[in-house]
């Protein structure tokens, strides 16, 4: 069976969306959003990923807004989401690794193209290693 995995964005995020759908052909991609540059609130756009998550409608997401801050912080709201707002291929491979993130939250208007590539492509082949990091999981998961 095919991963599936989401993608949601603001307008800030709109561009960098675009661009990764592009550059990934061979991901099966739910695209939850936006998919006009006119203004719209994060929090709706990370509501409708973390439900998309909930329904098991897809395994994963990637979630844009301007900085990644105000989506991540929104996406983290729900109970099952563990989002994490990457900068670069280190943080987006130990998200997986350690935090066993099911999303990844970038910054449109702060991260370059090249960067949110590679951030994505880690992000989606990385493993959860278990072990140490499990009993931490599980405390997140507690909250």
């Amino acid at each position: 069976m095919t991963e599936i995995i989401a993608i949601a964005c603001d307008h800030g995020g709109l561009a960098l969306k675009e661009q990764l759908l592009k550059s990934f052909p061979h991901v099966q991609w739910l695209d939850l959003g936006t998919s006009s540059a006119g203004s719209v609130d994060y929090p709706d756009y990370a509501g409708k990923l973390a439900a998309a998550l909930k329904d098991g409608k897809a395994s994963k997401g990637v979630l844009i807004c301007g900085s990644g801050i105000g989506i991540s912080i929104a996406a983290n709201r729900y109970a099952h989401v563990r989002c994490a707002l990457v900068h670069d291929v280190t943080g987006a491979r130990l998200c997986r690794q350690h935090n066993d993130a099911n999303v990844i939250a970038l910054g449109g208007r702060v991260t370059g193209v090249e960067v949110a590539r590679d951030c994505v492509d880690v992000f989606l082949s990385a493993e959860f290693e278990g072990g140490r990091h499990q009993g931490r999981v599980d405390k997140l998961s507690a909250c």
